[in-house]
């Protein structure tokens, strides 16, 4: 048994090397998170079927677009925002500021720290997780995540309106007629 094993290490790390020789790539921690993903949506249909609930035939346009928004602003929340910067702490290092209350962090450690601190730093990848939680936050508390995502959009839509706002501050003044 253990010679199996051996040999799957084995066959993985050949794997891992072939695909970047000239960096290593944590591809085992992503393997984790891929798995950890997967057996989140089964726990929760596990649950969702416990209680009874199924999924909905279809999402209306105007759910899929609060939705979009929402997660949108809650995975930059989760990837950017200085104030959930303590949430990455334990897997990146501050690089700087990068404007209006963002941050820029570098990953840092190795195998599974390293994996969780590229999932948490990036908005794209963090947006397949916060959309599968709305989704399933949909089924199991509809009400409570329309309200979440309602209220995420309606930031989204402030941060809209301060950054024109400020923009149009630094138009040049017209001069005034006399």
């Amino acid at each position: 048994m253990s010679t199996d094993l051996n040999a799957v290490h084995r066959r993985f790390h050949e794997l891992a090397t072939a695909y970047s020789p000239e960096e290593e790539r944590p591809l085992g921690g992503f393997v984790g998170l891929a798995s950890v993903y997967v057996g989140a949506i089964g726990g929760v249909s596990l649950l969702a079927r416990a209680r009874g609930r199924s999924l909905p035939d279809r999402i209306s346009p105007a759910d899929l677009a609060l939705l979009t928004v929402a997660t949108h602003k809650l995975s930059r929340i989760l990837a950017k925002d200085a104030v959930t910067s303590p949430l990455r702490a334990p897997f990146t290092s501050f690089a700087g500021n990068s404007g209006e209350g963002e941050v820029m962090e570098e990953v840092r450690g190795t195998g599974w720290q390293h994996s969780v601190g590229e999932l948490l730093t990036c908005p794209f990848c963090l947006g397949v997780w916060v959309a599968t939680g709305f989704a399933a936050g949909g089924v199991l508390a509809p009400r409570a995540t329309r309200t979440a995502a309602t209220v995420l959009t309606a930031v989204f839509g402030s941060d809209l309106l301060h950054l024109l706002y400020d923009s149009a501050k630094q138009l040049p003044q017209r001069a005034q007629p006399d």
